[in-house]
């Protein structure tokens, strides 16, 4: 998108298409770049058009509701496979609970960025590739590797949805840095959405109570089973179109939580002292254990995200550096207590995965804690620090791929 701006900006019918197309990606790198175009009248024009936010929601053109509407519908018959087609649940929603939404949502970004025949093609052979891969593995609820494949799968289709996110640019680090923002204005949008939904939900319900009309079970087998998946797909199509709902709010939720976090991680650390907890002799601690660290782990990737192409206060730098360094710590205490359950009880996929996962977000992690260290010390710019949590990405995604293609072979369906 930066580039295509550049490239035409002394024609106004193309920067229209091009806002037209993608309007929260526009204005981003509109704003970006702004800075360098000095005395270019449509620049000037462009800047003040998108400076003006108006307070009316934007719903896009028709056809794109129409898109989204079907996708919704699609979504919610998929999520009622089992009961239309008297399929085990047990055996459906934990293979197939990520192709509910992540296919749809890709779906979405392969149509608004006009991705070429042969990538589509590309990304619908992986999608049945790995529907196929998981719905085809042995039935056996206890096997770790089908678990685990379960529980990886999801964010091996997360970066399918980035691959369709970026369109042509899926190399480029600032795309992978705009879909880390995306998704953290889908969550607020999403939360918003959920939050509206309950309240409506326990209206409805009560309005008909008071009728002596219990539709509860109704409610939750057929509306609640659409609207669900409608939510990411609703809000997904909210935050393009209407990118001043969510792109103040964001940065203020990661400046808010990011000093309370590291606030309530360094307590939790003393009181994990006192508490006679400990997630070495623990296992439902150590999971506990990992959840937060990925949590914490999302939030610095959000908050640096959000941070990557603005100027940002010294302070801020100091509390991401801090929740880092923490984050660290509590890392190396996951990583011990990992290798000590391994050492002590042996080799299992479970404790293979969670090491290596573990592994890797350390190495991350010290990373992002070097890169955030220099540029307190002015060494390097924060954009520095985006491209380094942006370029180790991938290296989720190849781990991703052996946890779900490999183990189960590698461990016998065990």
């Amino acid at each position: 998108m930066r580039d295509d701006i550049l490239a035409h900006l002394h024609d106004p019918a193309q920067l229209e298409q091009l806002y037209r197309n993608n309007k929260a990606a526009f204005k981003q790198q509109f704003q970006e770049i702004y800075p360098q175009l000095n005395n270019n009248v449509l620049a000037n024009f462009w800047y003040e058009r998108l400076r003006y936010e108006t307070d009316e929601i934007a719903w896009g053109s028709a056809k794109e509701l129409k898109f989204v509407v079907l996708a919704c519908l699609l979504a919610g018959l998929l999520a009622k496979w089992p009961a239309i087609f008297a399929v085990s649940e047990e055996f459906f929603y934990p293979r197939n609970i990520g192709f509910i939404v992540f296919p749809f949502l890709a779906a979405y970004f392969v149509w608004k960025n006009k991705i070429p025949g042969n990538k589509k093609a590309f990304l619908a052979g992986v999608l049945l590739v790995c529907l196929v891969y998981i719905n085809l593995l042995p039935h056996q609820p206890e096997s770790d590797t089908l678990i685990l494949a379960c529980i990886h799968l999801p964010l091996l289709l997360w970066a399918v949805l980035g691959v369709s996110f970026a369109g042509d640019d899926f190399r480029s680090t600032q795309k992978r840095l705009d879909f880390l923002r995306f998704n953290g204005d889908l969550a607020v949008m999403c939360a918003l959405l959920g939050i509206a939904g309950v309240i409506m939900t326990a209206i409805t319900i009560n309005l008909f109570l008071l009728i002596n009309l219990p539709i509860d079970q109704f409610y939750f087998k057929y509306v609640a089973a659409f609207g669900l998946p409608a939510v990411p797909i609703v809000a997904t199509h909210l935050t393009q179109t209407n990118p001043q709902l969510v792109n103040k709010v964001s940065p203020v939720i990661a400046k808010v939580f990011s000093p309370l976090v590291l606030v309530m991680l360094v307590i939790y650390l003393g009181a994990i002292i006192f508490s006679g907890k400990d997630p070495y002799n623990d296992r439902e601690f150590l999971l506990l254990f990992n959840l937060l660290l990925m949590g914490v782990m999302a939030l610095i990737f959000f908050s640096v995200a959000e941070s990557s192409n603005k100027p940002i206060a010294p302070l801020n730098t100091g509390v991401l550096l801090l929740l880092a360094f923490v984050t660290v710590v509590v890392n190396g205490i996951a990583l011990s207590a990992i290798l000590f359950r391994l050492v002590e009880w042996g080799i299992t996929p479970n404790r293979v995965a969670v090491l290596g996962a573990n592994v890797l977000i350390m190495v991350h992690l010290l990373l992002i804690t070097v890169m955030l260290y220099k540029n307190i010390t002015q060494k390097v710019a924060i954009s520095a620090v985006g491209q380094a949590i942006a370029r180790y990405l991938p290296i989720y995604f190849i781990w991703t791929l052996i946890v779900v293609f490999i183990f189960p072979l590698l461990f016998n369906f065990k």
